[in-house]
């Protein structure tokens, strides 16, 4: 296995700005993707200030137009940075993004929510501690014990029960009841593990999140799912960037090339050197 600041060299990292707004001050970052959510980021961001998260806040904006994400505002609510992707790419390049930039940071765990203010902030706490108890992949869940699933549509409760969650826990080999759910948090050994790597321009739409479901199992890292709150609005449109026909195809094409093992990384010879006639176990 070779030496972590080696392989760094590797990594692919989409053009993006920083803007850090207060020194590092605790062990573990909560990253928040996030593209022109308005008020509902803002709201979230309030309500995690007033939660007390006991981690670092860390913004991935993929190029909000709308200034939710003032910087003065964000300050306010305590956020410590926000980088600002201008490179290509969609969800997964945000979090390469973002993950790169906490693990340079020496972070030890990284826990991410979506930043459409679906997600109940009191879970912070369970993610947080799974991590600080030695597991590698925690999945939050709204159907797990403590969890609870308000307002799901039908269509997103069926493909997530039915469909997407098999095929993640059959590609893994341990059972998860939520696997589209992005409250999760990860350790920062396994991200930086060269069996994983992360950190390839090939993770672009939704399939790392999809990758990193199955990737540590894999490997034999620790994983477990604790419940959480995913609220859905009563009524009016659903809080999503997946519309149409195209986006849900897309994620199961996407699906179904990380269960058959599709994104594994390319073995590397005695010299480090890429061997892309395999993939590594």
């Amino acid at each position: 296995m070779r030496d972590p600041a080696e392989h760094r060299r590797d990594w692919q990292i989409p053009a993006h700005r920083r803007a850090v707004f207060a020194p590092k001050r605790w062990s573990h970052a909560l990253v928040i993707p996030v593209i022109n959510e308005g008020e509902r980021i803002r709201d979230q961001l309030r309500r995690i200030a007033g939660h007390g998260p006991g981690m670092d806040v860390i913004i991935a904006d993929g190029g909000s137009t709308d200034g939710s994400l003032d910087p003065a505002f964000l300050r306010g609510c305590g956020v410590r940075a926000l980088l600002t992707k201008t490179g290509p790419g969609r969800l997964s390049a945000q979090l390469r993004m973002a993950y790169a930039f906490a693990l340079d940071e020496g972070y030890e765990g990284i826990v991410t929510i979506d930043g459409n203010g679906k997600d109940d902030v009191a879970g912070l706490d369970a993610v947080l501690a799974k991590l600080r108890e030695g597991y590698d992949y925690v999945q939050g869940s709204r159907y797990a014990r403590g969890g609870q699933a308000v307002n799901t549509p039908w269509l997103r409760w069926f493909a997530g029960r039915f469909i997407h969650a098999p095929v993640i826990s059959l590609a893994a080999g341990q059972w998860f009841t939520d696997t589209t759910n992005g409250f999760r948090g990860y350790s920062a050994r396994y991200l930086r593990d060269p069996r994983v790597q992360p950190f390839r321009e090939v993770f672009d739409e939704y399939n790392l999140l999809f990758y990193l479901s199955v990737r540590a199992t894999q490997l034999g890292y620790r994983a477990c799912e604790v419940g959480v709150t995913r609220r859905y609005p009563a009524r009016g449109a659903v809080p999503t960037k997946i519309r149409g026909l195209k986006g849900p195809l897309r994620l199961l094409g996407e699906l179904f090339a990380v269960a058959l093992g599709g994104f594994r990384p390319p073995r590397r010879d005695a010299n480090g050197r890429l061997d892309r006639s395999d993939n590594s176990s």
